[in-house]
């Protein structure tokens, strides 16, 4: 895939729409393109916490350990951001993702993850939105949960 190609790809994800070529030609030169089998592992819970993936086709799902063994809490499509939490929180991975099927995404190392969010403030926004749609859709579950 040429450089080109790939800012396109980038393009297509609603957080990068608003960064300019220039800056998604960079990205594309320093992020790493990878494919992951159904079933294959991005990361586990409890892994450092140093890259994020944006899933560029196919789709993923993040499991949860629990005594009674994985749970699986999200599934993510294409254009989907993830790996992200561990990065801005600086801790480990909260959970474990893997692909539901053949998947290709972009692996962002931390650093240039954390150097996007900053010169970039719609990235951030964007970023920011993302999570808060996820507590909401958390808390409903939670909520719907505890109803007798």
């Amino acid at each position: 895939m040429t450089l080109d190609t790939e800012v396109q790809s980038l393009r297509q994800v609603p957080m990068f729409r608003e960064i300019d070529p220039a800056r998604l030609k960079l990205l594309a030169f320093t992020s790493e393109r990878v494919r992951f089998a159904e079933g294959q592992r991005f990361f586990s819970q409890g892994d450092p916490s140093d890259a994020a993936y944006v899933i560029l086709e196919g789709g993923a799902s993040v499991l949860l350990n629990s005594p009674a063994g994985e749970i699986k809490v999200a599934d993510l499509g294409q254009n989907a951001l993830v790996g992200e939490m561990g990065i801005l929180s600086e801790t480990p991975r909260s959970a474990s993702v893997t692909a539901s099927e053949s998947t290709t995404a972009l692996r962002i190392d931390k650093r240039v993850f954390l150097e996007l969010l900053a010169q970039f403030p719609q990235m951030s926004l964007a970023v920011m939105r993302e999570l808060a749609n996820r507590l909401e859709r958390t808390n409903a579950q939670l909520a719907a949960q505890s109803r007798p």
